[in-house]
């Protein structure tokens, strides 16, 4: 089955990237992932600097947003889908991902719709 592991940094460095993970300890887990062939899909998210959000006002007109404005604490820095068997081998491989020691990894399954 595939889940998707939603990784929310809680704090981000002067870089951009997740503190307290180092560049090592993503190529390692990237590495064990592909390894154990559970790797279906993942990246990393450009700096939330570049983001921009759109929303759809009542009277149907694009509102476009430029600039960081996340409305919560948690930043989405990337994501992984992997194929396991089940809830608890995804979740086991979302305690092992770096992104779980300052932040946190949301799994969710992948829903299928034939085809």
């Amino acid at each position: 089955m595939k889940y998707m592991l939603l990784i929310m940094a809680g704090a981000v460095d002067e870089n951009g990237g997740a503190a307290g993970c180092s560049v090592e300890d993503w190529v390692a887990y990237d590495k064990q992932v592909r390894e154990a062939g559970i790797f279906v899909s993942g990246e990393s998210l450009a700096d939330l600097v570049t983001a921009t959000t759109v929303r759809v006002g009542q009277d149907g007109g694009r509102i476009v947003t430029d600039g960081p404005f996340a409305e919560s604490r948690e930043l989405l820095g990337g994501f992984y889908v992997i194929d396991v068997p089940d809830l608890d081998a995804a979740l086991d491989w979302a305690a092992r991902c770096p992104g779980a020691r300052d932040g946190a990894v949301v799994v969710r399954p992948v829903a299928g719709f034939g085809g």
